[in-house]
């Protein structure tokens, strides 16, 4: 079990995702309890490609990459909770309750996700997400993960 003030960076966290620019969404991990809750950062940049469209002149990121961006850490979780089980597969969105955006998000923000585990069930994960910037919730969510086999290793190049 790694302890709660762990830090885990970059490289770290690309051997758990299959993300890659531009939508790997998770910076760090600040701080993991396998089988309790993970904390992970998004640093929002106004280099990101999608605030070019949403929206120019007053940019804004997308509430749907905020849920991204709190799954991915989701998964990050999933993989140090249970790594046996999930070392080569994929775990994808299957599912979202109690969706609610606060606040917006805009460049310069620090993005912290905070998800706790509230049940997992054969190859069904579901947690309860909270996103802040400045310690003020700005979305929250419960979060479902579903297992899949992983077709493919994470360092393959994609097929365009």
């Amino acid at each position: 079990m790694k302890p709660e003030n762990w830090h885990c960076g970059i490289e770290e966290i690309m051997k758990h995702l299959p993300h890659r620019y531009p939508f790997l969404l998770v910076d760090r991990i600040l701080t993991v309890q396998p089988g309790v809750r993970i904390t992970g950062l998004k640093n929002v940049t106004i280099n990101e490609p999608f605030f070019s469209g949403h929206f120019p002149g007053e940019p804004i990121m997308p509430g749907v990459l905020i849920l991204e961006a709190m799954a991915q850490t989701g998964i990050i979780f999933a993989k140090y909770t249970d790594p046996e089980v999930l070392d080569d597969k994929l775990l994808v969105f299957a599912g979202m309750d109690e969706v609610r955006f606060r606040k917006p998000v805009k460049p310069g923000d620090q993005l912290i996700m905070e998800l706790q585990l509230l049940k997992k069930k054969s190859t069904l994960w579901k947690m309860d997400g909270k996103a802040r910037v400045d310690g003020e919730i700005v979305a929250e969510a419960i979060l479902m993960a579903a297992i899949q086999k992983n077709r493919a290793t994470y360092d393959e190049p994609s097929s365009p």
